[in-house]
């Protein structure tokens, strides 16, 4: 059986990386190891971005929890303040009543 000529060659199998090689083979390994150092630079990149737009996230949900617990604490004094209110004009008015009478 004969082999191509290219496959016979030893340098490409014992010499060093690139030695045999064309110009345009390297080209083409450069482009495609820059390729893939600039995809998982991006992809390491975008998930840091969105960790911390998660961790935001869960500050905001904390942030919006405290409000709202600080508006119904409000509202429980407001309706207090309110009864206490009415009960004194209540009391005033049986008062001015009483008096008349």
């Amino acid at each position: 059986m004969h082999w191509p000529l290219e496959l016979c060659d030893s340098r490409s199998a014992n010499g060093p990386v690139g030695e045999g090689m064309s110009t345009a083979s390297k080209v083409a390994l450069g482009i495609s190891v820059l390729l893939s150092a600039g995809t998982v630079a991006a992809v390491h990149i975008q998930q840091s971005r969105v960790k911390e737009r998660l961790h935001e996230g869960v500050i905001r949900d904390l942030e919006r929890q405290s409000r709202k617990l600080e508006n119904i604490r409000l509202l429980q004094e407001q309706i207090t303040l309110t009864k206490q209110l009415e009960a004194e004009r209540d009391k005033m008015l049986m008062e001015k009543g009483s008096q008349q009478s």
